[in-house]
């Protein structure tokens, strides 16, 4: 099972609380497990990627044992750590502002 955490605001919106799990097939990439989470949450669609492009939306972040993957391919695996489940695929909403 793949952990996944949300942000606050995406959250409220799906109705879940803060870390999700999902059952995400192999090969464990970026756009399986986000495929998987707007599955499950349809209410997610397009507030986390844009719905024409596929592309991350620009104030969300993705990260994975600690490294930021928000700029790597979302075709390229994840980290064993997360697909072992003992690390959580992160979502997190960047700050911005001057």
């Amino acid at each position: 099972m793949i952990r996944v955490v949300i942000p606050h605001h995406l959250r409220n919106l799906a109705g879940t609380g803060a870390e999700v799990t999902l059952d995400v097939a192999p090969p464990v990439t970026q756009r399986a497990v986000l495929d998987t989470l707007e599955a499950r949450y349809p209410m997610l669609r397009g507030t986390i990627r844009d719905y024409a492009t596929g592309k991350r939306r620009a104030y969300l972040r993705f990260f994975a044992d600690r490294e930021d993957l928000s700029h790597e391919s979302p075709d390229a695996p994840l980290p064993e750590a997360v697909v072992s489940g003992a690390e959580p695929f992160r979502i997190i909403g960047a700050i911005a502002g001057g």
